[in-house]
């Protein structure tokens, strides 16, 4: 059985100090306490500069991307629809080219891509509305409009037909482009 210890004594956390164990009521007997601590190297004044520089150069970096955020996220939906209906026309034309390149040129994989070109070509106005009063912006969409119609109508059935077409809507698109893009 172990000794008796009173409350006290049980009460008290032992630490390790030393390679002994000393209770917090012990102190240090026999210990060098009088040698000096060991002297830290001073860091340079270059040092701290160049510190300071580097996080001056990371907070703002963090600046400028939280503003640039910032007014991104002011833009409307107006603002974002002509970049919007650009890329989806891209995209729907890359297709129709990665259609022709692997051969797959049927009409149950071209009409959907013609179609949704078609469709986002009736936006083409609302999406730039200062340029809707332009003839030359009218006669360019309706080039467009016209040349995906002939082939909605009449779809091409081979890779030959579906390039030609796209050729032709390539052709509308560079004629706006030349004319009005900055």
């Amino acid at each position: 059985m172990p000794p008796n210890r009173s409350r006290k004594s049980r009460s008290m956390p032992w630490i390790l100090a030393g390679g002994r164990m000393l209770s917090f009521g012990e102190t240090f007997r026999g210990t060098a306490m009088s040698a000096q601590p060991e002297a830290k190297p001073k860091s340079s004044a270059a040092m701290r500069y160049l510190f300071l520089f580097l996080l001056g150069l990371v907070i703002g970096a963090i600046g400028v991307v939280m503003l640039m955020r910032t007014w991104d996220a002011r833009k409307t939906p107006q603002d974002r629809l002509p970049e919007a209906l650009m890329d989806l026309q891209a995209w729907h034309a890359g297709k129709l080219d990665e259609a022709i390149k692997q051969n797959r040129c049927d009409a149950t994989n071209t009409i959907p891509h013609f179609r949704a070109m078609r469709s986002t070509g009736e936006d083409l106005e609302a999406a730039f509305p200062d340029l809707a009063d332009d003839q030359r912006f009218k006669d360019h969409a309706a080039k467009y409009r016209g040349t995906l119609d002939a082939a909605l109508a009449s779809p091409p059935l081979d890779c030959a037909g579906v390039g030609t077409t796209l050729k032709q809507v390539g052709e509308a698109c560079k004629g706006c482009h030349q004319d009005f893009r900055n």
